[in-house]
């Protein structure tokens, strides 16, 4: 049996008085005040962006286009394969349509034939278009020898990317990122897709001083910020002020039945309602449908998805992104218990605890669901995770994902493993939570050495008390704001995601009712505070995974407060996060930490 991390409850700090964000209410004022310093974040209007010309390169990357632009030249717009890239893809190739050019294609490369980036071999394989000029989103800075090699083949290249870049930048005629040295945009946040949408927006704000648009319509690019807001959540960067005010406007374009015809299909087939639409639909509902695609096949399906404009076409294309997501759930579910599995036997080789990174591989493993196993045995045992898959091209090499917790740097922890073995990482690249490699050499012999280096790394760079669980709360909710109405303020009050999560609150509560469902892997429950309160609704997904099991009694729980929609009724519903005794939970000041272990 392989022991569960402690679990700490960690009550936010203040960051500012509530009483400074005014004009919402004081239970969303109390959130807000733990998340942000600044009263102005919470203004989510499109004048509060930063503008595209604090972008460095952005001045090189828009003349460059238009200059494709007004002759007509080819581009090829060269994506990534995931969502954040495929909705990249999709914002410049709507955008430059838009523009009125009649010569712009797309190229994703194949995920196991070139694999990530702009590699050589994808510049060859974009050769039968002809482009004057290569446009990447969301990859190519750390694409140095493939645009050189564009660049000797006679072919401009224009680097998009939000990753963080290497000590030499790849030899573009333009780089906009705005992680890159020197550059003083005031978002280093920006996903792909938020990159790409600045570059168009710098683009229209061009061609306009250059009076293009006297003879023809200006397009309006809030059009494409359903886009952005999908692939910026799917991707799961910080929402900082700028993309939160990103994620907010395509919502709000969502929720007002102006999505295109490719995301309301996507919407339709996840089964969410485009009216009642939050962030967390398209990490959960529309993202891992697009990414199928990705992982499965090929990427072009998805981005044909997001091009279409027959509600009808892109229906048909949507159910069938659809299906690759239950067959990609079926895949990645058998992946997951032998990655289980393999977990276990560690421990059980040891004899003791869980090493501190791990590294995973099994023959048969899908090379392109790999990344979601390691996200979830990430999830489950609270290290750092590689998992690998075998190289359909090359036998016996290996290519990984990797995820990492707060605390650890995962590219971090790769750059010290290939300092630590030359010449054992092929090549890799990412960013702090997630990452990708490929091994030189034939496994298992490559694979033990990284291992012990991996390990060895991510000990080195762990802080004190990296591995311990943590769950930072709110703080309790009073009896009366246990409602629909509070409910409903919190579920709009974000958007909420990565780095400006949704409240979680916590506190004792009497359970009166358990029922398991779905197999007896979760339960669904009845919860007061006392006797003088009625019970309201509540659920705990994967419960048998809690510290503690739900039963009839007294518990400390943590929770966040939604809406279930059912039947055509709403009512306030507890989403259970954790489930402690009681007994173990006692009160914390704010910013301070309680440990439990089950």
């Amino acid at each position: 049996m392989v022991s569960t991390p402690l679990i700490q409850i960690l009550r936010r700090p203040v960051l500012a008085e509530p009483s400074t964000f005014r004009g919402l209410a004081p239970v969303l004022a109390r959130v807000y005040a733990t998340r942000s310093q600044n009263a102005g974040e919470t203004r989510l209007s499109l004048e509060a962006l930063p503008s595209p010309d604090d972008l460095l390169g952005i001045e090189a990357a828009t003349d460059r286009l238009i200059r494709a632009v007004r002759t007509n030249e080819a581009i090829c717009v060269a994506g990534d394969f995931d969502c954040d890239g495929a909705t990249a893809t999709a914002v410049c190739v709507r955008a430059l349509r838009a523009f009125g050019h009649g010569n712009v294609s797309f190229f994703v490369p194949d995920r196991a034939r070139l694999g990530y980036g702009l590699t050589p071999g994808a510049v060859d394989a974009m050769r039968d278009r002809k482009p004057g000029l290569i446009l990447t989103v969301d990859n190519g800075i750390s694409s140095a020898a493939g645009v050189a090699h564009a660049r000797e083949a006679g072919i401009d290249v224009i680097v998009t990317d939000h990753h963080l870049p290497p000590d030499r930048l790849p030899p573009a005629t333009a780089t906009v990122n705005p992680n890159q040295p020197g550059d003083p945009f005031p978002s280093k946040a920006l996903a792909g897709v938020g990159v790409a949408f600045y570059l168009m927006l710098a683009t229209r704000q061009a061609l306009r001083k250059q009076g293009h648009f006297h003879r023809r319509p200006e397009p309006n690019l809030a059009e494409l910020l359903d886009l952005v807001a999908l692939g910026t959540v799917a991707d799961m960067v910080p929402l900082d002020h700028t993309n939160r005010i990103l994620v907010e406007q395509g919502l709000r374009r969502i929720r007002a039945g102006h999505a295109s015809p490719g995301i309301a299909a996507l919407l339709q087939v996840s089964g969410c309602n485009a009216t009642q639409i939050v962030a967390s639909d398209f990490g959960f509902g529309l993202g891992p449908r697009l990414n199928a695609a990705g992982r499965l096949e090929t990427m072009d399906i998805g981005i044909q998805c997001l091009l279409s404009d027959d509600p009808v076409h892109a229906l048909e294309i949507a159910t069938r992104l659809d299906a690759l997501n239950r067959e990609r759930r079926k895949i990645g579910q058998r992946m997951r218990e032998e990655a289980e599995a393999i977990v276990v036997e560690q421990a059980a080789t040891l004899g003791a605890d869980l090493p501190d990174g791990l590294c995973l591989f099994a023959e048969g493993w899908h090379q392109g669901v790999v990344g979601l196993v390691a996200g979830r045995i990430k999830d489950r045992f609270h290290r750092p995770v590689v998992a690998f898959a075998e190289d359909g091209n090359t036998a016996g090499r290996l290519k990984g994902s990797a995820r990492s917790i707060p605390g650890i740097h995962i590219r971090d922890a790769l750059a010290r493993v290939d300092a630590l073995q030359p010449g054992l990482i092929e090549r890799f690249g990412g960013h702090a939570m997630a990452a990708g490699l490929t091994l030189h050499g034939e496994a298992p012999s490559s694979l033990e050495r990284f291992r012990d280096a991996f390990t060895a790394a991510v000990s080195d760079l762990a802080p004190p008390g990296a591995f311990a669980r943590v769950l930072e709360t709110d703080g309790p909710l009073d009896p009366e704001e246990m409602s629909l109405d509070t409910a409903r303020m919190l579920r709009y009050g974000g958007p909420w995601g990565q780095g400006f999560p949704e409240p979680i609150w916590d506190g004792p509560l009497e359970v009166t009712e358990v029922r398991w469902v779905g197999d007896g892997r979760h339960a669904k429950l009845r919860v007061r505070y006392d006797s003088a309160m009625p019970p309201i609704d509540a659920i705990a997904f994967n419960a048998t995974e809690l510290p503690s099991l739900p039963q009839p009694g007294i518990h400390h729980l943590a929770y966040r407060l939604d809406v279930n929609h059912y039947k055509g009724i709403s009512r306030p519903q507890l989403v259970v996060q954790t489930c402690l005794p009681v007994r173990q939970a006692q009160t914390t000041a704010p910013g301070t930490r309680q440990g439990f272990r089950p």
